[in-house]
């Protein structure tokens, strides 16, 4: 049962990001964009029951809800805090997971494109990634193919109206800075 350090504004208006106490997943992201694809998550589940509630993403200690807008945040808040305390803590079948997951990755691509992907990762993980979880949110890459690399949003950024604008052409032009002829789209 997570525990909340606590809740801080992210720079979507709406959405919220809690800090917990102990982690929900070890390095593995859950993202749900509605109702039907947080079917087989507890949690997030829990959390698209209450109304007004848009998007859930969570990993490790942190988890971001992005509601529609219409909802008084200091109420919307309080009945959200149960169902997150109510969740269980990470376990080591998480850990587990996340190694699998990230061994299995990019499989299908050639072995020059792997290394091109594990180079982008490399430098999103240094200088993008920590930004936006500072802000409830993450970025994950989709794919690679030739010179097209597919990134999707997650938590606060997947709604934030800055994500598709500034920072898609900051992403963009730092990958640029390994891969001159790439060209980074949201999905």
């Amino acid at each position: 049962m997570p525990k909340i350090a606590e809740i801080e504004d992210t720079p979507n208006p709406n959405a919220k990001k809690f800090i917990l106490k102990e982690p929900l997943t070890w390095g593995i992201s859950h993202s749900y964009d509605n109702m039907a694809q947080a079917e087989a998550d507890p949690l997030a589940g829990a959390l698209f029951d209450i109304e007004h509630v848009t998007s859930v993403f969570y990993v490790d200690h942190w988890l971001t809800v992005t509601q529609d807008g219409a909802a008084d945040w200091p109420e919307l808040l309080r009945k959200l805090a149960e169902p997150i305390r109510a969740a269980a803590a990470a376990d080591e079948r998480s850990a587990q997971l996340a190694t699998e997951s990230t061994v299995g990755a990019g499989a299908e691509l050639s072995p020059e494109d792997r290394e091109r992907l594990a180079r982008i990762n490399e430098l999103l993980d240094e200088q993008i990634r920590p930004y936006l979880q500072d802000d409830g949110g993450d970025l994950y890459v989709m794919g690679l193919e030739g010179n097209k690399l597919s990134v999707h949003y997650q938590g606060a950024c997947g709604s934030c109206p800055s994500s598709l604008s500034g920072t898609l052409v900051s992403i963009e032009n730092l990958v640029k800075s390994i891969e001159p002829d790439i060209e980074v789209v949201a999905i």
